[in-house]
């Protein structure tokens, strides 16, 4: 009898959720990452739950209806990490006409299923707080709703949802090797120890790495794919509004403006095919360049290249890279013959359609095991227990019981943890309860929550994906930081 029903190789988006459906309908499960959870192409996604306005273009209608209602499934399951925003098409003379873009917004409001959102409006900008960062010329815009989500933290409850139900998670470990019989015999380098391990089926999950990992690992014929590289800047911020802008480029793609973490503002995305290791992605001047220009059509404030703070990057592999754009949907390959024990291969796809996507793959795998129905859709993540309407009530909830907090702090708090913040700031009366503290917000308490809980070894893994401190915290508070989980360890 085989250790597990079903090993994973990949700890982004794409492994995670298919653990947590896998488990939940009973299997037993174990996922390998080598790094960290969500930390290549997962944490660099545009952080868009949308419904995508430029597939109605290709006239996808069914595909957009599709998202659109995994954008409200999110909403139900995941209120703390997705946020309904209002986004801001300035009209350009330039670009599509108001016209279409107007007539685009009523057929996607007719596809979107009563979820509480408010339907799209045309506004007069010269008479709006979404004009008052925009250059004169522009007097017209269209709102519409869509959401965005805080996508490295939806890879780590994702994963902490499926271990609470049984699935095994292991960062820090890399497949070496297996062999396919009845069964996999995988060896694994876990944390530099050698184990043996044997399951029923195995997914290849990797990413920017699956070509890699089927050739040398398990000794198949890679997919028909090419790797895509896809890449954002963050500024400080360049306006006031609460509103994503979504601007139509010279070329005819959409950039999104939308803000980031309080202070800044995120703009993306490039995209181009790539050639070379996925663990060392650098985003190439020319794509800088391109988002700085994009900004530049629209708003008022230059952005250079010399303004941009951090830049965000990775690698994923789309079926036609020619195209420069991940389809939404992925791939997935199930590679069942006889004899021989199941593999399947999934890469690509957007957050959106993540749930969706896992629940699809596992159900490949009914011929193989006996199972239970599918059930994501109506399971929340940790934390996610409440009406995403009542988002601010639970930040007033959170500032009344822990009185230390500032509004600002509470929000980042319940972003992260949802009603689960009691799991982190436990009987805390004061900041000093917490411990020490790396910047204005960190604490030992947080850190120690996220080492023990959420799979955070290195600074880097708490400053950039569990939370985005890392944008504010100074070199000594990282080094003190550095320190403290040296300690706990």
């Amino acid at each position: 009898m085989a250790d597990y029903d079903l090993a994973i190789i990949g700890g982004g988006l794409n492994g995670v959720s298919i653990a947590r459906d896998a488990a939940g309908r009973g299997l037993r499960v174990i996922l390998f990452e080598q790094g960290d959870l969500g930390g290549a192409a997962s944490s660099a996604t545009p952080r868009l739950v949308h419904g995508d306005l430029s597939v109605l273009e290709r006239r996808g209608f069914w595909r957009v209806r599709r998202a659109l209602a995994e954008r409200g499934t999110w909403l139900k399951i995941a209120p703390h990490l997705v946020r309904p925003m209002r986004f801001a098409i300035p009209s350009h003379s330039d670009e599509r006409p108001p016209w279409l873009v107007r007539a685009g917004l009523l057929l996607y409001d007719r596809l979107t299923r009563r979820n509480g959102l408010p339907p799209s409006a045309t506004i007069d900008i010269t008479h709006h707080p979404v004009g008052n960062a925009l250059k004169r010329p522009f007097g017209t815009a269209f709102e519409y709703s869509d959401c965005v989500v805080d996508d490295a933290r939806l890879v780590i409850l994702t994963a902490l949802d499926a271990a609470e139900r049984g699935a095994v998670i292991r960062t820090g470990a890399r497949c070496v090797r297996a062999d396919r019989t009845d069964i996999w015999r995988l060896a694994v380098v876990d944390r530099g120890h050698r184990r043996a391990i044997t399951a029923r089926a195995l997914v290849n999950a990797t990413g920017g790495w699956t070509s890699m990992v089927a050739e040398t690992v398990l000794r198949q014929k890679p997919p028909a794919a090419g790797a895509i590289q896809i890449s954002q800047i963050i500024v400080r911020r360049l306006f006031e509004s609460d509103d994503v802008y979504v601007f139509q480029h010279s070329d005819g793609r959409l950039i999104f403006a939308s803000p980031f973490e309080r202070d800044f503002t995120l703009i993306g995305t490039a995209t181009h095919p790539f050639k070379g290791d996925p663990g060392i992605v650098a985003m190439p001047a020319a794509d800088v360049s391109y988002l700085c220009e994009a900004a530049n059509r629209y708003f008022r404030e230059r952005v250079e290249p010399t303004d941009v703070v951090r830049t965000v990057s990775g690698v994923n592999l789309a079926q036609d890279p020619a195209q420069r754009r991940l389809t939404r949907d992925g791939a997935l390959v199930v590679d069942a013959r006889r004899r021989r024990a199941p593999l399947i291969t999934i890469f690509g796809g957007d957050v959106t359609i993540s749930r969706l996507r896992a629940e699809r793959a596992v159900s490949r795998l009914t011929p193989f095991y006996p199972m239970s129905p599918r059930w994501t859709a109506g399971a929340v993540l940790p934390g996610g227990d409440f009406a995403w309407q009542r988002f601010d009530d639970e930040v007033d909830v959170v500032r009344d019981r822990w009185r230390f907090l500032a509004e600002p702090q509470a929000r980042r708090l319940v972003a992260a943890y949802g009603s689960r913040l009691s799991a982190v700031l436990g009987e805390a009366t004061s900041r000093a309860d917490l411990g020490p503290t790396f910047g204005p917000e960190l604490t030992g308490a947080e850190v120690r929550y996220l080492m023990t809980t959420e799979w955070a070894r290195f600074p880097d893994d708490i400053l950039w994906r569990r939370s985005k401190l890392g944008l504010t915290m100074s070199q000594a508070d990282r080094d003190a930081l550095a320190a403290f989980m040296a300690s706990v360890c």
